[in-house]
């Protein structure tokens, strides 16, 4: 299903589509830095205090507003004639990363809580690890919507 009035604005829906994901992205990127950081303050310190209240603001006031104006304007760019071709093998694929996506968003909004909770048991190399996710997934999602090679 189509909305055909969304067609002579499909340059604007993919402009703000990629302003948000570029926000979304820096948050999903920094996030995971913050937790290697918190890491390694002891719970209830002021260093922790202070990292428990970056990392809210980081995913409450940025990385999750983008997010859903990512999934917003891109609903809109489903919706626009000719944006997407359903029997082209990219887009799936994208869509499947998009998901993979949220999925480390919701990832992200767990940990979170469990520093908020002074319950954190992963290490500061395990969010180091998991701070690669997203740039593999970005990778996968710009080829598959840039180049569209299969």
């Amino acid at each position: 299903m189509t909305v055909a009035s969304l067609a002579p604005w499909l340059l604007w829906e993919k402009s703000f589509h990629v302003i948000a994901v570029i926000a979304w992205m820096a948050g999903l990127f920094y996030l995971p830095r913050l937790f290697v950081y918190h890491c390694a303050a002891a719970p209830g310190s002021a260093q922790s205090e202070g990292f428990k209240v970056m990392e809210r603001k980081l995913l409450r006031q940025i990385t999750t507003p983008a997010m859903i104006a990512s999934v917003g304007f891109g609903i809109l760019l489903i919706l626009t004639p000719g944006a997407v071709d359903w029997r082209a093998g990219w887009w799936w694929t994208k869509l499947i990363s998009v998901l993979g996506m949220l999925g480390f968003h919701g990832a992200c909004a767990g940990w979170r809580k469990d520093f908020l909770h002074d319950r954190n048991t992963r290490s500061h190399r395990f969010y180091r690890m998991a701070n690669e996710v997203p740039t593999l997934l970005m990778l996968v999602i710009v080829i598959m919507a840039i180049v569209q090679p299969f």
